[in-house]
């Protein structure tokens, strides 16, 4: 069960650092991983489309935003979205919106239709910011993640900095994103128009 000081104290341990007594400890080492903290688990749950992480919401068109792009719908992307996977028609997800159906901006969603149903990686506190519904492989991954920034500020050393950028992370990134998948049901590849027809 992930909590940010066992995070913290992970992190410096793959750096061959003393653990830290609390998240009050007035260290150089814990400011480092203070300023980084946020950022890391940003850049952590972008990373993969985490089922921990997943929401499932009924969006509807925001009459305050105006498309100019063709589009007559416009639909706000929520406070705590990070990364969506899924667009649909239909709260069972079953009919995906295509390419030719929105327009993705930075902020919202253009469609010709209202209201869509969206799936989304989450970073809200009960999703995935809840550290303690965090499966083991991705605290690893952002154990690794934090180490990896802040490595040159806390050891500067390059060597191990590259390991960790160029081994330890991606492999902790691979091995969560495996078995984060692992908790999927089958998925079948959608039937081509041509087939439907």
């Amino acid at each position: 069960m992930a909590n940010q000081l066992g995070l913290y104290n992970a992190a410096l341990a793959e750096l061959g650092e003393p653990a830290l007594a609390s998240l009050t400890e007035n260290r150089p080492a814990r400011h480092f991983l203070d300023s980084a903290y946020d950022n890391v688990l940003a850049d952590c749950l972008e990373a993969g489309d985490w089922n921990f992480a997943i929401r499932e919401v009924k969006a509807a068109a925001d009459t305050s935003i105006t498309e100019n792009f063709g589009f007559t719908e416009t639909i706000a992307k929520p406070s705590d979205w990070v990364r969506t996977t899924a667009l649909c028609f239909d709260p069972d997800f079953a009919s995906p919106l295509l390419d030719t159906d929105y327009q993705d901006t930075t902020s919202f969603w253009a469609t010709y239709q209202t209201p869509i149903y969206v799936r989304y990686v989450s970073n809200g506190a009960s999703y995935g910011l809840l550290l303690t519904a965090w499966p083991n492989a991705f605290r690893r991954y952002v154990e690794f993640a934090l180490a990896e920034r802040v490595c040159l500020q806390i050891s500067q050393s390059e060597g191990m900095k590259a390991a960790l950028s160029e081994r330890l992370v991606p492999r902790a990134l691979r091995n969560a994103l495996s078995r984060d998948s692992r908790n999927e049901g089958m998925k079948f590849r959608r039937r081509s128009t041509w087939n439907a027809a």
